[in-house]
């Protein structure tokens, strides 16, 4: 069978100069900066609406172009913005899966006492405050395991999705233009 190539989508932004695209308040030097945080939704936003395989190219049109030209500057600035970002969402993912991890053993343990505690309770079976106790026991077991099903069944995957979007946006072709008046 034959694999197809992923699909690439472009992304086109315009601004007014190049110092919008960066985060004003970065004391870093240039090529290191964080993107502006508008710059940053702007993209993410866009790139969130694809599948996770895609690959980007992403034009970049400005209106006051500077004497020399931006385009490798601002071409490593997003290939490390978010080549950062895939980083985190790796180190947010591992983080999780470890209180997932935890967050199991915990509540096999505490449901394990439960039914237990359950278990002894079933041989008081005429007695309603026992009863009532024994489904507590059993309830509150179950909905210990919530947190840890929560985190295997549902949380991880839209970290590893980020992550994914963010590795093909730090990977991005991008071509700076200036704008056509």
């Amino acid at each position: 069978m034959k694999k197809s190539h992923p699909p690439i989508h472009q992304i086109e932004m315009r601004i007014a100069e190049l110092s919008q695209l960066f985060n004003s308040m970065d004391p870093t030097p240039f090529h290191h900066r964080d993107l502006d945080t508008e710059a940053e939704r702007f993209l993410e936003s866009w790139a969130l609406e694809f599948s996770q395989d895609s690959h980007f190219r992403i034009i970049v049109h400005i209106e006051e172009m500077p004497q020399e030209n931006p385009a490798p500057l601002v071409a490593e600035a997003i290939h490390n913005h978010f080549e950062y970002k895939s980083v985190l969402a790796k180190r947010k993912l591992r983080l999780l899966l470890l209180e997932g991890h935890t967050s199991l053993l915990i509540g096999l343990g505490f449901l394990g006492l439960c039914l237990l505690g359950a278990d002894f309770l079933s041989g008081f079976a005429n007695n309603t405050f026992l009863k009532i106790l024994k489904e507590s026991l059993l309830i509150g077991g179950w909905v210990a395991m919530w947190r840890p099903m929560q985190i295997f069944l549902y949380e991880w995957w839209p970290i590893v999705r980020r992550g994914r979007i963010y590795r093909n946006l730090g990977r991005a072709s991008v071509q700076v233009t200036p704008v056509k008046a």
